[in-house]
C-alpha cells in the first residue's frame, strides 16, 4: 500500500513535544524514527518487469460485482468476480463516517484498518488486521490509488476502493507473484482516524481563569497578573473535536502557546510548526490534561508548579514557582507506533 511507509509519520513530519515539556530531570521521549516496512513498492526492482503473457482481462467501469461482507471493526470478507479490472481508481462508501468529522486532504495523517486483494486472482496479499495492528501513513506517503480512494473520507468511515495498476504497484514492477504488472487491486479501508490542520468541532463555553481571544489567526490568553492562579490544575476545552480521545500511551501531534501567569507574557510560541511525541513523557499537566481530550480539540491548561515547572532550569525559560498557562490544538493522536 505505501511507497515508503513509516507506523510513525508524525514523527516523521514533526518536531518533539516531549523534549520541551519533560519535567525537569527526567529524561525526554527519544525521537521517533521512521521503520520502513517492506512494501511492494520498496522491494520490487526500479524498472517495471514485463509480465508474462496471460490472458487479457476485461477491464470494467464500475464496482458492480465486487462484495464486501462484515461490520466495521473486524476484517471484511471481499469477494472479486475474477478476473477482474478496472478503468481508473473508483470508490464506494459502505459504512458512513463521523459527519461532524474533518475530511481527510491529500496531505493528511491517517490511522487506517485494512485488507488489500488482488483483482486479477481474488487472492488477499496485505491486511492490518492480520498483522494485529492498524496502519499508520501520510497520504502523500502512499500508492496514488490510495491516495485518491481516501482523500474526502471521515474517521468511522468504512470505503471500497479499486485501483488500476497505474494507480497502484505497476511503477515499481508489481510485487510478483502476488502482484503482478497491471493487476488491479482492491481495498476495503476503515478509517479511525485524520489529521487536522487546526483546531475543529463545536465551540465550548466554559469558565477559565484567563482571557482567551485572538491575534494574528492564532489563540491568545490575557492574564490578570495580580489575581492568584489556580492551585490546582486546570485543563478544560474551548472547541471539542468529535474524533476519538487521546490515551495515556499516545504519540500526540499538537500546535500550542505558552504563556506566564507572572509575567502575562507569552514564552513559547509553536502554533507554525506541530510538535509531536509521546503524551507519557511530557509535564504531569499534559498527562492529566490532554489525556481524555479529543482529536482536533482546542485545550486550555493552566499548570500550577506542582504539575508544571517547579524548578527554574526549563526551556522554554520558567522561573521557579511560575504558573503556566497553555493553549493546545490536538491536530492527531494514535497509539501506533
Amino acid at each position: 500500500m505505501t511507497r515508503r511507509f513509516s507506523r510513525l509519520a508524525l514523527g516523521a513530519t514533526a518536531l518533539l513535544l516531549s523534549a520541551t515539556l519533560a519535567a525537569c530531570g527526567g529524561a525526554p521521549a527519544e525521537t521517533p524514527t521512521p521503520t520502513p516496512e517492506a512494501t511492494p513498492a520498496e522491494t520490487a526492482s526500479a524498472t517495471p518487469t514485463p509480465t508474462p503473457s496471460r490472458e487479457p482481462v476485461p477491464v470494467s467501469n464500475t464496482l458492480d460485482g465486487i462484495e464486501v461482507a462484515g461490520e466495521p471493526g473486524a476484517a471484511p470478507t471481499v469477494t472479486v468476480p475474477t478476473p477482474f479490472a478496472i478503468d481508473e481508481t473508483r470508490t464506494r462508501t459502505l459504512v458512513e463516517g463521523q459527519a461532524d468529522a474533518p475530511a481527510a486532504e491529500a496531505d493528511s495523517i491517517v490511522e487506517v484498518h485494512y485488507v488489500g486483494v488482488n483483482a486479477r486472482t481474488g487472492e488477499t496479499f496485505d491486511s492490518s488486521w492480520e498483522k494485529g495492528q492498524a496502519a499508520l501513513f501520510s497520504l502523500e506517503q502512499v500508492v496514488p490509488g490510495f491516495t485518491k480512494g481516501l482523500t474526502g473520507t471521515r474517521a468511522g468511515q468504512r470505503v471500497l476502493i479499486v485501483m488500476p495498476g497505474t494507480d497502484g504497484y505497476d511503477s515499481s514492477g508489481g510485487n510478483p507473484p502476488a502482484i503482478e504488472v497491471g493487476d488491479s487491486l482492491v481495498f476495503v479501508a476503515d478509517v479511525l482516524a485524520v489529521s487536522t490542520k487546526q483546531a475543529v468541532g463545536a465551540a465550548e463555553s466554559p469558565e477559565l481563569p484567563v482571557t482567551l481571544g485572538e491575534e494574528d489567526g492564532k489563540p491568545a490568553v490575557t492574564i490578570d497578573t495580580a489575581a492568584t492562579p489556580p492551585a490546582e490544575l486546570v485543563a478544560v476545552p474551548v472547541i471539542k473535536g468529535a474524533q476519538r480521545a487521546v490515551g495515556p500511551e499516545d504519540y500526540v501531534m499538537a500546535n500550542y502557546r505558552t504563556y506566564s501567569w507572572k509575567t502575562g507574557e507569552l514564552i513559547e510560541d509553536k502554533f507554525d510548526m506541530p510538535m509531536a511525541g509521546e503524551i507519557a513523557k511530557t509535564i504531569e499537566a499534559w498527562k492529566q490534561g490532554i489525556v481524555g481530550q479529543t482529536i482536533g480539540s482546542r485545550v486550555v491548561i493552566v499548570a500550577p508548579p506542582k504539575v508544571g515547572y517547579d524548578k527554574s532550569s526549563f526551556n522554554p525559560p520558567v522561573e521557579e514557582g511560575d504558573t503556566v498557562v497553555y493553549v493546545v490544538d490536538i491536530l492527531f493522536s494514535s497509539a501506533v507506533a
